[in-house]
């Protein structure tokens, strides 16, 4: 039998008829009556044991062969291309096994089916050399905490257990329960086997130890089931023949303390007894039982269909078992007897605790796996899944003794990440590598740019470099614990986003854990503690409890790279700057102007393209910059022409996983990439691979020809077919798979693709292959067909411009792109007459033709980067494959043949389609007349033949005439209106709600029956739009009209003047108020104040009296416009006023980092949220989401994590600044976001505890409507509040000259401003009006009973431009009966519950020294769970006094662990001592106070080797200070604003985007110091003399202490901290100042170039200033 089939060894004859029909199966067209018969008489003949059953099929039977659908059970069926001639097999079993795509008929299974005493004849194994399924990968999504205890004697004792559990109940707070409230997400324990236990309860086994093997088995909770299930272990192992079945014991449990959704789900748990012959132990033990649990799986999923499911082993081992569950941590030592038990001993527990956003229970998910245990996300798992599908045949060991094909697949999509990393990392190991070099390949470190591993363990840089020919990285936020039963250790990710600690006491126990205090005995234990620290980005440690040796990642890094010698390996390989051509740019033209013009036109390019896009990067270097979001129609909804990447939507980061910052965390990416086959990773050796190296996928033309020339074989294959037939392009494809895969057979290593011809050679019947069409489809044909790994794909293409397009080849799988028209094009552009007059005037920059190629090639490598990130990326080579995108109008057809386990909902265009479109560019390099220049298509610029765009000139016009804008009399306005409302009625499809309409069986109604417009418009919002991006006449414009008519208005990010708070009383005759004096149109009772208040990423202007003044706080998680990224404010917009909002400097450019320093995952957001309810808890918490698919799962983690309401807003949102890509080709439609949001919120039992907003491009009346029934509460918007208000849609906000002062802080446009408060209440009244008459007229008499209607929605019958296939059955699914919208909307705000801030609250003096500016003193203790302490009384001192007002003291001493957040949100006169020590977060958002932390008296380690606060402090501090004896971990003061610090030294990224405050470090520090950093100063200690290597010097300066001012400052500081820590470091520097303090290196950024503390220059003016001053006086 082919290896290929994985079957399970029986008969000679029953694998034969099993293999025939599996591949009858796989293969077979569909078929005629004829060809059926002669199939099946030609397998009797070539199976013997056919002959009878299959030589003479009925004509009944033949006749029914049909073919059925891919699209799985339950969705509808549509005509597919295969049969399923198969006997007994039930459509459930199909389902089990992930190929639902096929059905049987009861005659062909009569025709086939075996006698009553065969077994089925065809069972339906996993399939391997498949592609795996998006949609099934986003069903899971998960985070957790996690931790180890490991005694390095290997001595066994209960202690490690009941620790164990004691420290899983201390992190219950990072996982989450499903809706019952008591059903854990997952709690669970990895420990040695308890032999003890074992042998105490089944002293009738003799059990021996080196040779049997224990599961720990999930089965069905049905008699019948389980038995089966028990007898598939029995004869697998029986069929084996080298094990034998030997016992079972039902493990105890107390299902008592099982939650009601998790026990409808809740398995009969048993320990099943495997021992093997004689002489089997050891290694060669493990991969018996890893086989026979192997073929378990694949023999359940055979023949027990769905039930499958819930058989499931989770540990079969004879080192370790594991016990977990769908518990809380408190409950899994009560569940599980055993764990209770004295005689249940260990020398290691790992444990774990789940947060999943899928409130499903399934009880297999939660954790540890076999092998680890794993917090955090894997971004690129549908790309690492695809390449393990692709060479997992060809991983062979001699280990395994030809067995490999006995365990394939190695990974399921139907696994979580978690899942499939232990599955995989689970098989090296077994395969003999060792379990830490598994972590390294599989998750290496970032390796380059590092100081400190050049200068420690500088060996490793071959090791990683070798293995990235073999294996692409699993990337993404992980902390990993693992054990292979000898070894026990902890990896982190390459960029530290999770949380670990470690320590270890004088007992040789190892203490690892995501927080410190889970034991609650710091103090007690501190004597005990002879090391503590955390692991760093891509660190690692380990505890070998064979040889009792623990290690550090320095010296497990050098052990692993220097047992192989991998520089020498790598000499066979070649880097392509080695070749010779890389810094070869062309120096002239290759085709003339009238040439370049025709093939650009054939390969779609408009004048947008060439002029905005290429023209523009290769000028800056840089991708261009836009505005005002994408208001253009779907590419499947246009009438016009697109490109195909056009159809694709980026993937980002969202909440589950957190986005990279790729400006000022860069250094751990990388656009390095391979070409040439892979070896076999399980068989490293010499002779593993030869390659070229490649710094950047983006190839010069140059560059491509040398690497044709470099001595690894390869194929360049045309693109170019014939025309003239519907299927055209179809058998196009479908021969250049053949052709390739015959090439790679054949041995080709580098398969080149291309669409290039000379201009004069251009043929009308000849069009290419889209590029991208071509790729996907070559990709994975190899895959299917075992080769993927054997060749790679470089394509030579015109059809690639802009960084989209280039992700989107390289996602599906293209390893070099040489975008050859796009290189010719800047050329053009530069060598063209025009561009020289350009350049004599002054108009643009300078550069050669050689230039203009390298800003392109550079703009496009940063763009890649930038798209990386946003998904949470590092590494070029892992994005690759990993199709991380989902699309929006391609047909199945489409996606099966090239993009296969990609999203895509909405069906759409066929090959032919497909085939159409792209000839109708090709035709337009054939003009009449010659061009003069390219169409302008007007995708991004509105043009008046262009692209229709929503936003137009006409429709505000319309708008503003409706609301009487400026004020002016509306006494038509009604009918102005309704002419507004035709204009959109008219208009042609832009997105998908056009394609919708609402239909009722109810009678229409009065509308005097509808309930009111006031009613109505308290549902409506408007969108964050920060003060900055727009003008303060704008923005307060549009909070006093919400305030008015009840709604609510949002802040943006970059906080809120407090005078915006006060209702106006002063308004004169005129409407004009002295408060607000810019502002007209005002009435008595007005507030400008914004009751949403937006907490961003940059935490600009978010300051404890900030928030307690809101009435909602919103969490920016994503927007519209850009999701994955960041705010960004040109530093022109940045005047005096704004900077001061946001605690920055004027003029400096403020471009935020992507939302990941406090959400790295969703238990992350979590705390987030549970510090904001704490620091105002009158507010309710929202949390902003942008749709994509997957945002169902992802909104149920958010609900579940407290948010009071759910924000989803579509891609369609507006910007007042953001890269073109962005803005175009990132996130999905609002209606998909919202309907999944909606149904899956319903079906999680979830949907009452939030309140759903939708916004993004709601323009009138029926938009709301539609989104209403949808699943919307509330209905936001933002584009059309500003027009309403004014705005004629310039589209200039980018650029600071909006010519009536909307998006402009210029103050002689901002004199222009038109609008009135009253002009935005007028268009909400009208919106409002027209939901009643579309209630009425749906006989319906509130919101309220529209609210999440889907079934009344329906698709249009409307003929588009493209395609008839439109399917939106997704969003008009209807999820189900839910409460009453206003109720959802009425409820109280969600609350944190009892917490430690309260029992302070509560004492009398407290609220006395709050009311009276007086004094409290305070000592106690604290826990890791007490977390966000101090926030709640920060904030009641903020709601009185103001971030600074309070003039009193509240002073506390604590002792024990702080929980994380600890101090945040102080504010001035709190002063705080932690005796002990505290975990991430501290003094989040402090804008006052002190917070003092110093470890136990009795513990006795140096503090600056000693970690003693964790990740991410002050983040986002306006003020205070922070002294730490100890060290800090990564992110040290990032967005730091006014606070001042002392710490003992750092991890990475210290002083990250800090604008303000102090930072002093008297230790060593992390590597990327002061990224981003653009104001206060920073004072380094450097001992080693090493520091400068390890800062990022992009933007600050760095120089000795040179001034007077400046000495002063740091000494004053540490003089500080040494008073309130009693720091030895700092006592010692000033004891020898004189000389110590020139060990100090000053961080200085040009905005405080000129202050005295760091310019000599202003030191000397601002003394003479005084002296002046004094002389004066």
């Amino acid at each position: 039998v082919p290896s290929t089939h994985g079957f399970q060894p029986r008969s000679l004859a029953a694998r034969a008829r099993s293999a025939f029909l599996k591949s009858w199966v796989r293969n077979a067209p569909v078929m005629d009556a004829h060809t059926v018969q002669s199939t099946l008489q030609n397998a009797s003949t070539c199976i013997p044991s056919f002959s009878t059953r299959l030589s003479q099929p009925s004509q009944k039977t033949v006749s029914r062969f049909v073919p059925v659908s891919r699209r799985g059970v339950g969705s509808q069926c549509k005509q597919g291309t295969h049969v399923l001639p198969v006997g007994t097999l039930s459509r459930s079993v199909a389902a089990a096994a992930g190929h639902a795509e096929f059905a049987a008929l009861d005659e062909i299974a009569g025709a086939i089916a075996p006698t009553a005493a065969e077994e089925p004849v065809v069972k339906q194994y996993p399939r391997v050399n498949q592609a795996h399924d998006l949609n099934q990968i986003l069903e899971e999504r998960d985070a957790c905490g996690v931790g180890f205890i490991a005694n390095l004697r290997n001595e066994r004792n209960h202690t490690i257990v009941e620790k164990a559990l004691l420290a899983l109940g201390c992190m219950e707070h990072r996982g989450a329960c499903s809706a019952d409230g008591v059903s854990g997400d997952g709690a669970g324990i990895m420990t040695a086997v308890p032999w003890g236990l074992y042998k105490q309860e089944l002293p009738h086994l003799d059990l021996h130890e080196k040779t049997t093997g224990v599961g720990m088995l999930f089965l069905p909770n049905d008699d019948k089931l389980a038995a089966q299930a028990k007898q598939i272990v029995e004869d697998v192992v029986k069929a084996e023949g080298r094990c034998t079945v030997v016992g079972w014991r039902d493990v105890p449990v107390d299902h008592s303390v099982v939650g009601k959704m998790a026990k409808a789900t809740e398995p009969r748990i048993v320990n099943v007894f495997i021992e093997a012959k004689e002489g089997t132990e050891g290694d060669e033990l493990e991969r018996e039982l890893f086989i026979v649990r192997k073929l378990i799986e694949k023999e359940k999923a055979a023949t027990m269909g769905a039930d499958a499911n819930d058989f499931y082993v989770a540990s079969l081992s004879d080192k370790t078992i594991v016990y977990k569950g769908m518990l809380m941590s408190s409950a899994l030592g009560e569940y599980y007897k055993d764990l209770q038990n004295e005689a249940f001993t260990t020398p290691f527990a790992i444990y774990h605790r789940r947060y999943s956003t899928n409130t499903n229970p399934k009880w297999p998910l939660a954790q540890p796996m076999r092998f680890l245990g794993h917090n955090g996300e894997i971004n690129t798992l549908q790309g690492n899944l695809n390449w393990v599908a692709s060479r997992e045949h060809r991983l062979t060991h001699p280990v395994w003794k030809n067995r490999e094909s006995d365990f394939l697949p190695l990974t399921s999509a139907a696994g979580s990440d978690s899942a499939n990393l232990d599955a995989f990392a689970e098989f090296l190991v077994k395969s003999g590598m060792p379990a830490e070099q598994s972590l390294m390949v599989l998750v290496p470190e970032a390796y380059r740019n590092h100081p400190d591993l050049v200068k420690k363990y500088n060996e490793v840089v071959d090791f990683y470099e070798f293995y990235e020919g073999l294996q692409e990285g699993w990337d993404g936020p992980a902390l990993l614990v693992f054990s292979d039963g000898d070894k026990i250790g902890a990896r982190l990710d390459r960029n530290g986003l999770r949380p670990a600690r470690f320590w270890r006491t004088n007992d040789d126990v190892i203490y690892v854990a995501s927080e410190v205090g889970v034991l609650g005995d710091v103090l007690d234990s501190a004597k005990n503690i002879v090391a503590k620290g955390r692991l760093g980005p891509g660190q690692m440690v380990m505890a070998d409890l064979v040889t009792g040796e623990f290690n550090e990642n320095t010296a497990i890094a050098k052990n692993i790279a220097t047992q192989a010698p991998y520089k020498e390996w790598m000499k066979r390989s070649t880097r392509l700057e080695d070749l010779g051509a890389s810094k070869a740019f062309l120096q002239e033209c290759m085709l003339s102007p009238q040439d370049a013009l025709k093939l650009q036109a054939a390969n779609g390019l408009g004048l947008e393209d060439t002029q905005m896009i290429v023209e523009g990067m290769a000028m800056q270097g840089a991708e261009p910059t836009y505005c005002m979001g994408d208001d253009v129609p779907l590419p499947v909804l246009s009438s016009r022409p697109h490109p195909l990447a056009d159809y694709f939507k980026q993937r980002f980061a969202q909440v589950t996983n957190p986005p990279i910052d790729p400006l000022r965390e860069g250094l751990v990416m990388s656009l390095e990439m391979r070409l040439g086959k892979r070896g076999n990773l399980l068989t490293a050796g010499p002779d593993s691979y030869a390659q070229i190296l490649l710094k950047s996928p983006v190839l010069l033309e140059e560059e491509l020809k040398a690497i044709t020339g470099a001595g690894l074989a390869n194929t360049t294959f045309s693109l170019h077919y014939q025309s003239g037939s519907p299927d055209a392009l179809k058998h196009a494809l479908q021969k250049l798979c053949t052709d390739v895969e015959e090439a790679v057979k054949n041995g080709c290593e580098i398969v080149i693709i291309s669409d290039r011809v000379e201009g004069s050679e251009m043929k009308i019947d000849s069009p290419p292959i889209p590029t991208l069409l071509a790729v996907g489809a070559l990709h994975h044909h190899l895959i299917r067909t075992g080769l993927r790994t054997e060749t790679s794909i470089v394509a030579d293409t015109a059809q690639c411009v802009s960084t989209h397009q280039l992700c989107t080849l390289i996602g599906y799988g293209v390893h070099a792109v040489c975008p050859y028209l796009a290189f010719e094009t800047a050329r053009q552009w530069r060598s063209a007459p025009r561009t020289e007059a350009l350049i004599k005037s002054g108009k643009v920059p300078d550069v050669t033709i050689v230039d203009a190629q390298k800003n392109y090639k550079k703009a496009l490598e940063k763009g890649v980067l930038k798209i990386l990130s946003k998904m949470g990326i590092s590494l070029l080579s892992c994005y690759h494959g990993a199709q991380i995108f989902e699309i929006y109008g391609l047909g199945k057809e489409v996606v099966d043949a090239a993009f296969f386990g990609s999203v895509s909902r909405v069906g759409g265009l066929t090959m032919a389609d497909v085939q159409r479109e792209a000839e109708s560019f090709w035709v337009k390099g054939f003009p009449e007349k010659e061009y003069k220049k390219l169409e302008d298509y007007g995708f991004i610029q509105s043009r008046p033949k262009g692209e229709f765009h929503v936003n137009n000139q006409q429709m505000s016009k319309l708008l503003h005439k409706a609301v009487g804008l400026g004020g002016k009399d509306v006494e038509n306005g009604k009918e102005a209106y309704q002419a507004y409302e035709q204009h959109f009625r008219d208009s042609p499809p832009a997105v998908l709600r056009d394609c919708l309409e609402l239909k009722s069986d109810l009678d229409p109604i009065s509308i005097d029956e509808v309930e009111s417009a006031g009613d109505i418009m308290t549902r409506f919002c408007t969108g964050g739009m920060s003060l900055g991006a727009i003008s303060r006449e704008t923005h307060e414009t549009i909070a006093i009209a919400m305030n008015r008519i009840g709604g609510k208005s949002n802040s943006g990010e970059g906080g809120e003047d407090p005078i915006r708070w006060i209702n106006l009383q002063d308004i004169d005759e005129n409407g004009v108020s002295e408060s607000l004096p810019h502002l007209k149109g005002l009435v008595t009772g007005d507030t400008a104040t914004s009751r949403i208040k937006q907490v961003a990423s940059g935490r600009f202007g978010v300051t404890p009296e900030f928030l307690v003044n809101a009435d909602q706080l919103e969490i920016k998680i994503a927007q519209g416009a850009k999701p994955g990224e960041g705010g960004q404010l040109p530093g022109k917009k940045v005047s005096p006023y704004i900077a001061n909002l946001r605690r920055s400097k004027p003029g400096v450019p403020l471009i935020s980092p992507p939302p990941h320093h406090d959400i790295y995952s969703i238990e992350d957001l979590a705390q987030l949220i549970f510090d904001l309810h704490q620091v105002a808890p009158q507010s309710q918490v929202s949390v902003k989401l942008v749709a994509q698919a997957g945002i169902g799962t992802v909104a149920s983690g958010v609900a579940k994590a407290n948010a009071d309401v759910i924000q989803v807003s579509g891609h369609d949102g507006g910007t007042g600044a953001s890269p073109v890509s962005s803005i175009k080709h990132c996130g999905g439609p609002i209606e998909m976001g919202l309907a999944d949001v909606h149904q899956t919120l319903t079906a999680n039992q979830l949907r009452e505890n939030v309140v759903l907003r939708v916004d993004g491009g709601m323009r009138s009346g029926r938009d709301v409507l539609v989104a209403a029934a949808l699943g919307g509460d509330e209905f936001g918007f933002g584009t059309v509040a500003m027009i309403a208000t004014g705005c004629i849609m310039a589209r200039v906000c980018h650029t600071n000259n909006c010519p009536v002062g909307v998006a402009s802080q210029r103050e002689e446009l901002r004199a222009r401003f038109p609008g009135t408060p009253g002009d935005l209440v007028n268009y909400f009244h009208f919106v409002a009006e027209e939901v009643r008459a579309g209630l009425a007229a749906l006989g319906l008499r509130s919101l309220d009973e529209l609210v999440g209607r889907a079934d009344l929605l329906k698709q249009r019958d409307m003929k588009l431009a493209k395609t008839s296939a439109l399917d939106l059955s997704f969003v008009t699914t209807y999820a189900g009966a839910t409460g009453k919208s206003s109720d959802r909307r009425n409820q109280s705000v969600h609350s944190n519950g009892p917490m430690w801030d309260d029992e302070i609250l509560a004492k009398s003096e407290v609220t006395e020294a709050i009311a009276n500016s007086g004094t409290f003193k305070h000592e106690g203790y604290i826990t890791n769970v007490q977390r966000s302490a101090f926030g709640r009384l920060g904030g009641a001192v903020a709601r009185q006094w103001g971030d600074r007002g309070f003039a009193g003291s509240l002073d506390f001493v604590v002792k024990g662990s702080g929980g994380q957040s600890f101090g945040c949100f102080l504010v001035n006169g709190m002063n705080v001592k932690l005796i002990g020590e505290a975990n991430d977060y501290v003094g989040k958002g402090m804008a006052g106070g002190d917070i003092t932390i110093v470890p136990p008296p009795d513990q006795n380690i140096d503090a600056t080797k000693s970690s003693l606060v964790g990740n991410t402090c002050l983040y986002g501090a306006t003020g205070g200070r922070l002294f730490v004896n100890g060290r800090g971990g990564e992110r040290f003061a990032v967005r730091n604003s006014m606070a001042d610090t002392v710490v003992e030294g750092v991890g990475d990224h210290c002083c990250e985007y800090m604008t303000g405050g102090t930072v002093v470090c008297l230790g060593t520090a992390g590597r990327n110091v002061a990224a981003g950093m653009t104001g206060g100063l920073g004072y380094f200690y450097d001992e080693e003399g090493d520091f400068t290597d390890k800062v990022n010097a992009e933007i600050v300066r760095i120089q000795r202490v040179c001034t007077s001012a400046g000495e002063a400052q740091l000494k004053n500081l540490i003089s500080d901290h040494v008073e309130r820590t009693g720091s030895q470091r700092g006592q010692a520097i000033l004891d020898d100042w004189a000389n110590e303090v020139n060990k100090f290196w000053q961080l200085v950024p040009p905005s405080e170039a000129g202050t005295p503390e760091a310019s000599k220059d202003a030191e000397s003016r601002a003394t003479a200033k005084a002296e002046k001053v004094a002389q004066a006086a």
